[in-house]
């Protein structure tokens, strides 16, 4: 193994121990924090400077898209205006690796001054910091990936996942579902996962036989349709469908098919999917069953078809 793999290693190992170490630290504290802030009529508000400022706005970015407000605040910038964005009711959780910087130690008389209570989240015991929150988020390392023990690596990443910690706590909470998820994630294919339906994607085309249609017309609705199959009715009742393969199969097995009709050669009782459902769970059923279409129903009756190109073509997968 050469250097560059040794050391590789070690920052990894070194980091996963300090993750390891987190779980020692969830406590009263750590519960009293997240019920603070399910309970609380403000936002939150997380602040820090450096390092621990880029980790508070992940963590803000991840509260706030499972459904719990909040706003980043630069720790240097709050003395220069940016106070003005704290209001009454709001927490302020305040990052800090040594809990003792000169910005936190300007900044958190002034908070205590506003009335508003402060959350710390620090990597060393008995700070400034820890010693004036209200609520304490312990999130301890014993030494930083760093060979020097300096660069801010291990006290980050243990800070960046008793964020995700304290998020998943508060989404659990508050009961968030996958319908809250995709109102706040509209946008790209993980929204639309959780919000497009079939009914959005199905084909403008509707291609019907009947039972007695001739061969010739199957063929034709097929071809003329282009999803590759098509649903087979009897009166308004659906009672199967015929595909491009079916035909396949039947060319094979019969030279002379001109008797035949769409109930001799049709697949009985289709996989089908209903027009409300979600268009990942139409490309679910399309992949677990090898197929390239689904009947869509709607209160019973046939609507249309669906096709995986309509889905792929919507970027979801």
């Amino acid at each position: 193994m050469n250097d560059i793999q040794k050391w590789a290693i070690e920052t990894i190992s070194t980091e996963a121990k300090a993750i390891k170490k987190l779980t020692s630290f969830i406590d009263e504290d750590f519960e009293k924090t997240v019920e603070a802030i399910f309970k609380s009529k403000g936002k939150l508000i997380a602040t820090g400077v450096g390092k621990s400022a880029i980790i508070a706005q992940k963590i803000v970015a991840t509260l706030n898209s499972t459904g719990t407000p909040a706003v980043f605040m630069h720790a240097a910038d709050a003395i220069h205006g940016d106070l003005g964005m704290i209001t009454p009711d709001d927490l302020v959780l305040c990052l800090s690796k040594s809990g003792n910087t000169p910005e936190i130690k300007v900044l958190i008389p002034l908070i205590r001054n506003m009335g508003n209570r402060i959350i710390s989240l620090a990597s060393t015991p008995k700070s400034y910091l820890e010693e004036q929150a209200d609520y304490k988020l312990k999130a301890y390392v014993d030494a930083e990936a760093c060979p020097n023990n300096l660069a801010p690596t291990s006290s980050t990443t243990a800070h960046l996942v008793t964020g995700d910690a304290l998020a998943i706590c508060l989404l659990r909470l508050r009961g968030f579902s996958p319908d809250d998820f995709a109102r706040v994630h509209p946008g790209g294919s993980l929204g639309k996962k959780l919000y497009l339906r079939v009914a959005d994607i199905i084909s403008k085309e509707k291609p019907i036989v009947r039972i007695e249609s001739s061969i010739d017309a199957v063929i034709l609705e097929i071809s003329s349709k282009m999803l590759g199959a098509t649903a087979v009715l009897d009166n308004e009742n659906l009672n199967g469908i015929i595909t491009d393969g079916d035909l396949r199969r039947m060319l094979e097995k019969n030279k002379d098919f001109q008797h035949l009709q769409a109930k001799d050669i049709m697949s009985k009782n289709p996989i089908t999917i209903d027009y409300d459902e979600l268009a990942i769970k139409a490309f679910n059923l399309m992949e677990s069953h090898s197929i390239t279409q689904l009947i869509v129903m709607h209160e019973g009756k046939y609507t249309g078809m669906v096709h995986i190109h309509d889905i792929l073509r919507e970027g979801i997968i």
